[in-house]
């Protein structure tokens, strides 16, 4: 497999936000820049696009005017798939089908040299389908961009069943000598990020469709305790209901329809509606010019505890113990399950259960669950569900002691496995199943859904940090509440709680 360097001419077809965007970053790697569309003069308003957005650069004093004009006259414009023959590799982006993209390889194929090498942009068809009705299967490769691909660090490499490793491995390294973040997967449904990512979406529409917290309120949880950068329901209103709603629908048709990845019914009335979001000016949220949108529901301020008790080693939440201190609330340490007592209250982190349930279970009318935080130390905000039997002197004083360590408070209707819980354990679960399946790497996983989508922290990195035995209790939990094959633990996170992980 001849080896691709700065020298190597790179093909891009398709000059739309995202082959514009490939395009740019290769120009910027220093290679020359084939660029084609089939729409006439879809190339060159590409082009043109890409240098519109680096001019920002320059008048930001973020790029010299003689490095934007060096770009740009590495990228040349041809209007023929026939120009594409110099080019040792080409990356397709275009309309997501098919019979198109294998139309176009099968007439590169043609075109280009023997070792040239041909890459997808796909995020959702099969690579191996893709190169059935190839000559050279063994030089088709995925090479999934994010959006914006300029600014997104993550590169998926697919391998189809034909692919040459060699070739998967020349992307890769190519990925980051771009300065790109890649990780290698097999082709299957979603790859890593479409896939691992849908209990994000899921998790969040299953609260609200079940009264647990309404949409602003799950956003301000997974923004302010969970700290993701968008939440679930303004991400959906971003990406466009109908584009999110029907690669969910795929994932969950390739998956034979697997009860993990089953769409939403309250998405599924956006998309009737049409109400898709930010480009139709209507979604969960209203973007129209002067439009209230509700506000994340918030307690009102309670009484500051003078004391608490500390019973055994909270885990992942131990950091509150010295946030309490520093709130000036003195702080009592004894034996016992990892629990805060403050005044009649217990308070513990959610495992999944109904805090009802599980204040039955323990004869503690007054228990209240707690929702796992990235970073309690700066976490704005915590969410707290009561038991259904629990005194409001409880919640009153589990409120107090949270808004005493800065934090607002919301209080969810007892939910299993509350907001940021449900939503980390089901992504993280979703991984360790992408790597039992032999999808891709752990560390492959916590790159993409960080490169990808911005994710906060690795989803299997997060899982180890709560300890992959409570992980694993929350979905059991939640799978023995619901009854349902959608919270299934995988395989290989209970192989590794058995073996002590």
């Amino acid at each position: 497999m001849s080896h691709l360097n700065t020298e190597s001419v790179i093909g891009v077809i398709g000059a739309g936000t995202m082959g514009a965007g490939i395009a740019q970053v290769a120009a910027k790697a220093g290679h020359p820049v084939l660029l084609f569309d089939a729409m006439d003069g879809a190339a060159q308003r590409g082009l043109d696009g890409i240098a519109k957005g680096l001019s920002r650069l320059v008048t930001k004093g973020k790029m010299s005017q003689d490095d934007v004009d060096a770009l740009t006259g590495r990228i040349q414009v041809i209007n023929s798939l026939q120009d594409m023959a110099p080019a040792a590799l080409v990356v397709e982006a275009i309309v997501e089908r098919l019979d198109i993209k294998q139309q176009v390889f099968g007439d590169l194929e043609e075109i280009c040299g023997e070792n040239t090498i041909l890459a997808s942009n796909t995020s959702s068809i099969s690579l191996t389908a893709i190169g059935a009705k190839l000559k050279r299967p063994q030089n088709l490769v995925g090479m999934h961009f994010f959006n914006p691909a300029p600014i997104m660090k993550l590169v998926e490499v697919i391998s189809g069943l034909d692919t040459d490793p060699a070739v998967a491995d020349a992307i890769y390294q190519l990925s980051a000598n771009w300065g790109k973040k890649p990780v290698h997967a097999k082709s299957t449904p979603g790859f890593i990020v479409n896939r691992v990512a849908r209990p994000f979406y899921a998790e969040g529409m299953r609260v609200v469709q079940e009264g647990g917290a309404d949409f602003a309120t799950m956003d301000a949880l997974l923004k302010q305790c969970g700290g993701f950068r968008m939440g679930p329901f303004e991400l959906m209103d971003l990406i466009g209901h109908d584009v999110n709603y029907a690669v969910t629908s795929s994932v969950f048709e390739a998956y034979y329809y697997d009860q993990r990845f089953l769409p939403s019914l309250i998405q599924l009335e956006l998309v009737n509606a049409g109400h898709l979001g930010r480009k139709s000016g209507k979604g969960f949220y209203n973007y129209a010019e002067g439009a209230e949108n509700p506000a994340p529901k918030t307690a009102d301020e309670a009484t500051t505890p003078r004391q608490v008790t500390v019973e055994g080693d909270l885990g992942v939440a131990e950091p509150l113990v010295a946030l309490i201190e520093q709130a000036g609330i003195e702080v009592n340490r004894t034996e016992g399950n990892g629990s805060i007592s403050v005044g009649p209250a217990t308070l513990m982190l959610s495992n999944g259960q109904f805090t009802t349930a599980r204040a039955a279970a323990t004869g503690n009318r007054n228990l209240i669950q707690f929702d796992l935080a990235l970073d309690y130390n700066n976490a704005a905000r915590i969410a707290l569900a009561p038991a259904d039997q629990a005194e409001q002197t409880a919640i009153d004083a589990a409120t107090g002691l949270f808004q005493a360590i800065g934090k607002a408070v919301t209080l969810l209707d007892d939910i299993p496995g509350m907001a940021v819980m449900r939503t980390v354990s089901m992504l993280a679960n979703e991984g360790f199943d992408a790597v039992n399946q032999g999808v891709c790497s752990e560390d492959s996983v916590d790159i993409a859904m960080q490169g990808g989508v911005n994710y906060p922290r690795g989803p299997i990195e997060w899982a180890n940090a709560i300890g992959l035995s409570n992980v694993l209790t929350v979905l059991d939990n939640l799978a023995a509440t619901y009854g349902e094959d959608r919270y299934r633990a995988s395989p290989l996170l209970r192989r590794k709680v058995a073996g002590g992980a």
